[in-house]
């Protein structure tokens, strides 16, 4: 049998005079991986990374209160946040900021995934709905505020919906991009092995899309903290961006520097929550 037999025979069996590929450690029939060929010391990289970054801006924001800027001291802040955590005044406003941002999030990602897809997938749908998710995109959400309190009144609602409408908005066409760009391949392929269309939106479409989608809604998330404050203007009682408004007014810069890492602690958790899924539901994507 000649070598060209031998391999059409047995794929696994390896050429006469070849070793078999993989490290020359490793046991016979089997190989390692790239992830374990990795360094044990790079896993911990990014959080060495991470921890000098954060000790560096610390640094760098402490130089320059002390230069004259008018910057509050990080001791100062720390001794504001001592105050509104002991007095239970910043567990309260994180607390209802967080409630209005994750509800107005949920809401505009579970409206703007299945409006993505539509558009995406059925045309008709995109010449119809697509000229008004443009139209919004240019009038920023902060904009809709006195229609939404005309319209709403004052009280959740319209804080909610300014929300709502800023994690849609960028949460759709990034939905819909995901569906536009799946390899035509894929579908006409499960199209000649007999598949019908739910299975292939459902095999084909939606696992391709879902690393769009993934992006789509961190991109909804910054927004959604990003239009908060301006939200809590609406005759807010409570939250983070309630307080640093009512701080601006007395001119009291470690409230407002509380309320500020405040919520970019808060973003950056939620965000880390949903790149975890993203890894989870994308593990077979190539990653550098």
């Amino acid at each position: 049998m000649s070598v060209l037999d031998q391999r059409g025979a047995d794929p696994r069996k390896p050429l006469p005079g070849k070793r078999p590929e993989g490290p020359p450690d490793a046991a016979p029939g089997t190989t390692k991986s790239a992830p374990e060929r990795a360094r044990p010391g790079r896993r911990g990289l990014p959080l060495v990374l991470n921890a000098v970054s954060v000790a560096l801006g610390i640094a760098l924001w402490w130089a320059l209160a002390s230069a004259g800027f008018k910057l509050p001291p990080p001791p100062d802040v720390v001794s504001r946040a001592g105050t509104l955590i002991g007095d239970g005044t910043l567990a309260e406003d994180a607390l209802a900021s967080l409630t209005r941002v994750l509800i107005g999030f949920a809401l505009g990602t579970a409206v703007a995934v299945p409006v993505g897809f539509l558009m995406g997938w059925y045309g008709i749908l995109r010449g119809l709905i697509e000229p008004w998710i443009q139209f919004f995109r240019t009038v920023p959400p902060l904009a809709i505020i006195p229609l939404a309190v005309v319209v709403m009144g004052i009280d959740e609602t319209p804080k909610i919906f300014v929300i709502f409408l800023a994690a849609f908005l960028a949460c759709v066409i990034s939905t819909f991009q995901g569906v536009v760009n799946v390899d035509r391949t894929l579908i006409d392929a499960a199209r000649v092995l007999g598949a019908k269309d739910a299975t292939i939106f459902a095999r084909v479409v939606v696992p391709a899309s879902t690393p769009f989608i993934l992006v789509g809604m961190r991109v909804g998330l910054g927004s959604a903290w990003a239009t908060l404050v301006a939200a809590e203007l609406i005759a807010a009682q409570q939250g983070l961006g309630y307080r640093m408004q009512n701080a601006q007014l007395y001119y009291d810069l470690p409230t407002i520097f509380v309320g500020l890492i405040s919520i970019g602690i808060l973003g950056l958790l939620m965000d880390r929550v949903l790149l975890l899924a993203e890894r989870k539901l994308t593990g077979w994507q190539e990653r550098r």
